[in-house]
Parts: C-alpha cells; structure tokens; sequence
C-alpha cells in the first residue's frame, strides 16, 4: 500500500492484517516503486495524491516494469475523468474516499479471483518430494499436506526461488521481511526452525541446510 496519510494506512494496515493479509506501506511513491521493483507483492493499492511520484504515474511505471498484480487505487479524486485517467495508467479498480471497509474488502477478493483465474497456470516449485503452488497457497511433502503460516511460506518460497543458491541472512531480511539486517536479531534463524520442522524434521532427504558464516540453502544433499 503506498499511502501518504499515516492514519489512513494505519487504518487501512491493521483491517487488513486482522484479515490475516500482511501488508507492507510505503508513505510515498518514490519509494513505493523501489519495493515494488525489489519485491514480489500480490496486491497494489495506491492513492493519487503522493508525494514525489503520484498514484497514476505510478501504475503506470509498475506496468512499464511488467508488474501485473492487480492494482486498487484508493483516493478522494472521484469525479469520472479521474477514474477513467487511474484506469488508463493500468488500475483495476478504483475506490473513492471515504470508503466502507467491508467494500474494500470486496474489492481485494474480487481483484484476488479475478488474478487466480487469470493466472491458472500459477507458480509451481518442486525439490525432491516436495511442491509449492503459489496460486494454491499450498506445500506438499510425500504427498502430504504442511500448514504454513503466510511469513513462513514466503520464507520458503524466497528459499525455493533461489533453489541450490546460498542466501545470507542479510538478502533474507530485505527480501522476506524488508527490513535492514539488525544483527541483534534472531528472527530469521527462528523462522528457519519453524520451516524444518514442518517440511524436514519428518521426512528424507534434509532440505534446509545451514552455511555457517553464510547463510541458508535449499538443496538436496549429494
């Protein structure tokens, strides 16, 4: 969510969280496209009136970058040329403000089913006996089902992506939780934990493998 005024976002934030989505906010768009162009998000939703770089240029240089998750923009704007100026740029919804949140809501789910179909095919990943679906938001192993929770799955997924390829805690940090590495955390080596006891403690061959000094990989052993 790239939203400048912080009670709106904070507003926003914490519906959407109790919704158990996760949500990342940015306060302006110069720096709402940076997390844009270095992560993966599943959802937009941009207001118009931003600092640096407005909501409609915005989508527009997300689509330019080939950035296709579905677009909300939310704002205050809501005469018809301004819907139809946020739908040209790439939007796929557009919501005035003030808004009820329940018709948020809706909005996401319908912009949620809308992609799924679209994007059927999904991404599957697959190392020894084990599959991630991120369309599904499903992870088998031996043909059974683990329950992850939403940070899990992504540290998974970011693992998966990066498949025999080392990743510091530092690349982590950025990519699963954006934040800068505060080296007096655990939390990752945590999240780590949580990971192989679900999808390695019970089953063989051991996926998740520590460097020490380095960092994490997922891989078969040789």
């Amino acid at each position: 969510m790239v939203e400048d005024e912080i009670k709106v976002a904070s507003f926003i934030k914490k519906g959407l969280e109790e919704q158990l989505h996760e949500v990342t906010v940015a306060y302006d768009g110069y720096t709402g496209k940076q997390m844009a162009l270095a992560n993966t998000y599943e959802m937009f939703i941009l207001d118009i009136n931003l600092p640096q770089i407005n909501g409609v240029q915005l989508c527009k240089d997300l689509r330019a970058a080939n950035i296709q998750a579905p677009v909300l923009i939310l704002t205050a704007l809501g005469t018809t040329d301004n819907k139809v100026t946020g739908l040209d740029a790439g939007a796929d919804d557009y919501l005035v403000k003030p808004f009820e949140f329940p018709e948020l809501l809706a909005r996401l789910r319908a912009l949620s089913r809308r992609t799924t179909l679209q994007n059927s095919g999904g991404t599957k990943y697959k190392i020894a006996d084990l599959e991630m679906d991120t369309d599904t938001k499903t992870v088998i192993r031996s043909g059974k089902k683990i329950d992850l929770t939403a940070k899990e799955f992504s540290l998974l997924e970011y693992l998966l992506k990066n498949k025999g390829r080392v990743i510091s805690r530092v690349d982590i940090a950025e990519k699963v939780w954006e934040i800068s590495f505060d080296t007096g955390t655990n939390v990752i080596d945590v999240y780590i934990n949580f990971l192989r006891k679900k999808i390695d403690k019970d089953f063989s061959p051991k996926l998740i493998h520590t460097l020490v000094g380095m960092g994490y990989v997922i891989k078969v052993e040789d």
